[in-house]
């Protein structure tokens, strides 16, 4: 007798063969991507349903649906991968009734229903509202940068390309100061040609950057990849990266995230109002939707436009003053006088508005005084011959902003650990390569299917795979 545990007998014989049923628990994730998909009205959704006229029957958009979201559950996000597990993957055979694509098949699936895709995860955004895992008070908008199919050394900004042929250029010079020194030492032959050589390829290289300075400068932003076209090269972290930013908006309750953006902006400046208008549009809050953002989300014309649409945003104001930086009075040391539109400086004076201009779109009133010059304390102010205070004619958005945000800054803290960790969490499930496809939508396509895996694992961990079954299929 084996002290060891044993398996069966490969050539063993079953009177009643195994159903594939079996083998997929009651409680398995998978049975929640089954239920879920099969209760989704597509054609409603934009998936492409039509049967092609002549040849082989296409798979139904349903099963391709149903074999995407058990690969970005479950880690297997290429296509050619998902060919692989559909013909071993006990799982997939059960979900997909034992049929297995090619990968082409699966890659133009993810390629030709981008806006369908996206609609499925907001489709599973409502189930979680239904599941009551939703707030509906507050919200946290944050963005992270996420790595394209595009190495920076095929990207070209105009700083990169000066500096490249900068480099080049270099080279060239100093190897033809080498070759001057070797005719005049009559060296062997080789070595000659050799540097030669290297010049030669150093000349095609600028040649060839020349070309492609045209048609960075003939782009919008001035911006050129190679290899994604629509990837762009943005500041992270110190350092730099060629992707997207990624924007998201998480809710308070369990961190899930209720709606998402994927944009080639590197700045995050404009798209508070963006991301708060959609995660509005999904909770249909009772009363006002509150949401939080960094002070990378700072700017009067977003807080102003969450305002209008009833939405009361917590953004904390960057600390940029370059007048603090030069040793003179900040800004806030001014307090304005609303009813006589004036503002008071340190010293008591007053400041009289005297000009309206417009910067950037914006109306601008400008404020000063006439006494500056025999001010005692002018030289802890300012080194010109009045100091000039400017302000926005809808600032009374930003000092609302500031008082909200003085009263509640524990808001401000807790947006952290809101938003921080759904960003990890994808990242680490995509390690180094976050994207597999090109282009703005693929990307975008591919983002709605992490996250609608992310919520539909969070999802389950909360409540358990019955319970949202039963919600789907009473």
């Amino acid at each position: 007798m084996s002290k060891f545990i044993e398996g069966q007998d490969r050539s063993q014989g079953t009177l009643f063969p195994e159903r594939l049923d079996d083998f997929v628990e009651e409680e398995n994730p998978v049975r929640v991507i089954d239920v879920f998909i099969d209760d989704l009205d597509i054609s409603g959704l934009g998936f492409r349903i039509e049967l092609a006229a002549t040849g082989r029957p296409r798979y139904h958009p349903k099963m391709m649906l149903k074999l995407y979201v058990y690969g970005y559950l479950n880690r297997v996000q290429s296509s050619r991968r998902l060919e692989v597990e559909a013909q071993r993957n006990i799982e997939l055979m059960w979900l997909t009734g034992r049929l297995a694509p090619d990968f082409k098949t699966i890659a133009d699936f993810r390629k030709d229903n981008p806006e369908a895709i996206r609609l499925v995860c907001r489709e599973f955004v409502m189930l979680c509202k239904k599941l009551n895992l939703l707030s509906e008070k507050l919200v946290a908008i944050d963005g992270s940068k996420f790595k394209a199919v595009n190495s920076r050394d095929k990207n070209f900004t105009k700083a990169k390309m000066k500096r490249r042929l900068r480099d080049v250029e270099s080279a060239i010079e100093r190897y033809l100061a080498q070759l001057d020194q070797t005719d005049q030492t009559e060296p062997a032959p080789d070595d000659a040609k050799t540097l030669q050589d290297k010049v030669t390829k150093l000349r095609e290289e600028m040649a060839r950057l020349k070309k492609l300075e045209v048609r960075m400068l003939e782009a919008p932003d001035q911006q050129l990849s190679l290899t994604d076209p629509d990837a762009r090269s943005m500041a992270s972290r110190g350092t730099g990266v060629v992707g997207y930013n990624v924007q998201s908006a998480v809710d308070a309750k369990h961190h899930l995230i209720v709606a998402h953006e994927v944009s080639q902006a590197g700045s995050d400046r404009r798209q508070l109002s963006t991301m708060a208008k959609q995660a509005q549009a999904i909770l249909e809050p009772k009363t006002k939707l509150t949401v939080v953002a960094d002070k990378g989300y700072y700017n009067g014309d977003e807080l102003r436009e969450c305002e209008q649409n009833d939405i009361v945003a917590y953004v904390a104001k960057p600390k940029t003053s370059p007048n603090k930086a030069k040793g003179y009075f900040n800004r806030s040391r001014f307090t304005y006088i609303k009813d006589d539109d004036e503002y008071e400086c340190p010293a008591g004076e007053r400041l009289t508005h005297r000009t309206t201009t417009t910067d950037a779109g914006k109306t601008i009133r400008r404020y000063w005084s006439s006494v500056c010059g025999s001010c005692p304390i002018k030289s802890q102010c300012t080194n010109g011959k009045e100091r000039r205070v400017s302000r926005w004619v809808h600032e009374d958005v930003l000092e609302r902003a500031a008082k909200r945000l003085k009263r509640n800054p524990e808001v401000m803290n807790a947006r952290r650990s809101l938003v921080e960790h759904p960003f990890g969490t994808l990242k680490s499930w995509t390690s180094s390569n976050h994207f597999l496809t090109k282009r703005l939508s693929g990307v975008s396509t591919e983002t709605s299917l992490q996250i609608l895996a992310y919520n539909m694992k969070r999802a389950i961990n909360l409540v358990g795979t019955r319970k949202i079954m039963e919600m789907i299929d009473p």
